[in-house]
C-alpha cells in the first residue's frame, strides 16, 4: 500500500515568504501596467548607428553569474515572482485537449495548497503569467481558464518556421484572436534579416500587430537563427518600431534558444527605444530556461539593466514547461530542508 503523502509545514529557520516586501499581482493586472507601443515609422539612419561589442557583452554576462546570488527567503521570494510571469507552455505535435486541459489547472493553481500555505501565500491566488499553446487548442485553453484572469497566448503565423504566405498568416493571427488568444506570439522571417531587408520586416511585423487587434503581439526573433549579435539588436529594433508588444528570443525550437549573451543585447534595444520614445516593450526569453538557477540569472539581468519594473508579467515572461515543476520542488526545499523526487511536482 501506498504510503500517504506527508503535509508540507513551513520549518522553523523558513520564515513565510509572504512576510518579505514581495509584490504578487492579481491575474487582472497581467499586460496592463503601461501603455501600449502605437509603433513608429522606420527609422533606418537609427539602424544604421547600431553596434555591438560582442567580448563586452560576454564579459558582462559572465560577471553577472560571478556576483549576484540569492538564498533562504530572499530566493523563495525571486522564486515566487518567476512562477508569475511563467508562460506555461505546451507546442508538441502529439498534444491533445486532455493535455492542454492539465496543462491549464496547474496554470490556474501552480503550487501546491501546502507549499502555498507553509509560505504564507494560500489567499494570494497566484497563477502563471499565461498558458501558450497552438491555435487548434486555443478554444479548449480559453474554456478551461474562463474567469481565472489567465490569458491564452497563441503561437500563430506559421510557427515556427515563419515560411508560410504572408496573407496565410495573418489569416492565423486573425482566427486565434477570434477564438479568444489575449497574446499572439508570431515568428518573424529571418531572411529579412539576414539579407538586411529592413523594410520588408518592418512591413510584415507591422501587418501583423494591426491583425492583432487587442491583443498582445509577441515578436519571435529566433536569435539563433540570425548569423551575429548585430542583427539581433537591428531587428530587435525593427520589431519595436513597428508596434510589437513584446520581442522574444526564440521559438524553442532553434538549435541555439535564449542566452544570457542575446538577451543583454535585446534588453539594452529595450532600453535605449523607452529612451528615445517613453514607451515600454516587454521581453520573453524562450527555449531551455529549465531550472530555477536558470531563470534567477534573467530576473537579475533584468533588475540590473532595466529596473524592478521589468519583474513584473506584464514586461517579463519566460516561456517554459519544466521550469515550474523545479520552481515548486526548489520552494518546498526551502520550507523542509529536503528535496523532494520530481514526479512530486507534476505538470500534466
Amino acid at each position: 500500500m501506498a504510503k500517504a503523502r506527508p503535509h508540507v509545514t513551513a520549518a522553523d529557520t523558513a520564515a513565510p515568504v509572504s512576510n518579505l516586501p514581495v509584490k504578487l499581482p492579481a491575474p487582472a493586472n497581467k499586460g496592463a501596467g503601461h501603455a501600449r507601443n502605437p509603433g513608429f515609422d522606420l527609422n533606418l539612419e537609427w539602424l544604421e548607428g547600431v553596434e555591438v561589442n560582442f567580448s563586452a557583452a560576454e564579459r558582462r554576462t559572465a560577471t553577472l553569474l560571478g556576483r549576484r546570488t540569492v538564498k533562504k527567503q530572499w530566493q523563495a521570494a525571486w522564486l515566487l515572482k518567476a512562477l508569475t510571469c511563467i508562460d506555461l507552455t505546451t507546442l508538441n505535435g502529439d498534444d491533445t485537449a486532455g493535455r492542454v486541459k492539465r496543462l491549464c489547472a496547474k496554470a490556474k493553481k501552480p503550487l501546491r495548497d501546502d507549499i502555498a500555505e507553509a509560505l504564507g501565500m494560500a489567499d494570494r491566488h497566484i497563477t502563471t503569467g499565461a498558458v501558450c499553446v497552438y491555435h487548434e487548442m486555443v478554444e479548449t485553453a480559453v474554456r478551461e481558464l474562463e474567469g481565472s484572469g489567465v490569458p491564452v497566448a497563441a503561437v500563430s503565423a506559421g510557427f515556427p518556421h515563419g515560411m508560410s504566405p504572408l496573407k496565410q498568416r495573418l489569416a492565423e493571427i486573425r482566427a486565434s484572436v477570434a477564438a479568444g488568444a489575449k497574446e499572439i506570439d508570431i515568428v518573424i522571417t529571418r531572411g529579412h534579416v539576414l539579407t538586411g531587408n529592413w523594410q520588408a520586416l518592418y512591413d510584415e511585423v507591422k501587418q501583423m500587430r494591426e491583425a492583432c487587434g487587442d491583443a498582445r503581439l509577441k515578436s519571435i526573433l529566433a536569435t539563433g537563427e540570425l548569423a551575429t549579435l548585430r542583427n539581433v539588436a537591428k531587428a530587435s529594433l525593427v520589431a519595436m518600431m513597428a508596434g510589437s508588444d513584446f520581442i522574444k528570443t526564440s521559438t524553442g525550437k532553434e538549435n541555439v534558444n535564449a542566452n544570457l549573451n542575446v538577451s543583454l543585447i535585446m534588453i539594452r534595444m529595450i532600453r535605449e527605444f523607452e529612451e528615445q520614445t517613453g514607451y515600454k516593450i516587454a521581453y520573453k526569453p524562450a527555449g531551455g530556461i529549465s531550472t530555477a538557477k536558470d531563470i534567477m540569472n534573467y530576473q537579475f539581468l533584468m533588475k540590473e539593466e532595466l529596473g524592478n519594473e521589468w519583474l513584473e508579467p506584464d514586461l517579463f515572461r519566460v516561456g517554459a514547461s519544466s521550469l515550474l515543476g523545479d520552481i515548486e520542488r526548489q520552494l518546498e526545499h526551502y520550507i523542509t530542508g529536503r528535496y523532494s523526487a520530481n514526479n512530486r511536482h507534476p505538470m500534466g
